[in-house]
């Protein structure tokens, strides 16, 4: 897959001249970044985000590198790469025979890393979204995710198309909970689409005209700004 724009790399060191310099790099070259700058971070980032690949240095005060890549693979985590110093053959080979996809060794030239990323990215296939199903209510209305409809109360049915029904049925996930942009794309396009920001916008205007009673003043989907959108109203499993 030769479209990187569609996956989000986290960078975890904890040495600052390192770890934001090169997130501003892999930004401009089209990729999603998240920075932690140490482990306990990065696993809170890999518990809320989606994350495709991560660039991990080995030395790091508290947990090291090494550990955290160990437990990624355990878990059938992300592609993992390895920021090394010149000096640490061992943990070189460590590393890779716990299960990392490559490494690379400080100081390094930001363009090769580019392609090492790049490299290990076209190796991995890309994760089939699941396929919802199931009933849920809400603020009197019915969604159905396999027939990607809404009903009310009334008797009321409303189409949706499968990306409207596929990001309804994401915020019904987490009901009054805010979601970022970034977080509904991940969840809902995966790597197979060119996602991009304006798509979630249109898309959460296009269920507010359906569902909302005054879609311009909503109160059921609504916007935090700065943050994304969260829906509020309390879920129901039927």
């Amino acid at each position: 897959m030769s479209d990187t724009t569609e996956f989000q790399i986290l960078i975890v060191d904890d040495a600052r001249d390192i770890r934001e310099p090169l997130g501003q790099y892999l930004r401009k070259q089209g990729l999603r970044t998240q920075l932690a700058t140490g482990a306990a971070e990065a696993r809170r980032i890999l518990d809320e985000a989606v994350i495709h690949l991560v660039v991990l240095d080995i030395m790091m005060p508290g947990e090291d590198g090494l550990s955290l890549c160990r437990a990624l693979v355990a878990r059938g985590g992300p592609p993992v790469i390895l920021l090394t110093a010149m000096a640490d053959e061992t943990d070189r080979i460590v590393g890779l025979e716990l299960g990392a996809d490559d490494y690379i060794v400080k100081p390094f030239n930001p363009r090769e890393l580019l392609a090492r990323i790049r490299a290990v990215l076209r190796r991995v296939p890309p994760p089939e979204l699941p396929v919802p199903t199931g009933r849920r209510r809400f603020a009197g209305w019915e969604h159905d995710a396999a027939a990607h409809s809404l009903s009310s109360g009334s008797g009321e049915t409303v189409g949706l198309t499968s990306g409207e029904s596929r990001l309804l049925g994401v915020l019904l996930d987490h009901p009054r909970t805010v979601l970022s942009r970034a977080r509904l794309l991940d969840l809902t396009a995966g790597r197979d689409a060119k996602a991009y920001d304006r798509a979630v916008d249109n898309t959460i205007s296009r269920l507010r005209r359906k569902i909302e009673k005054d879609p311009g003043s909503p109160r059921l989907i609504v916007t935090e700004w700065g943050g994304g959108y969260m829906l509020a109203a309390d879920v129901e499993q039927l």
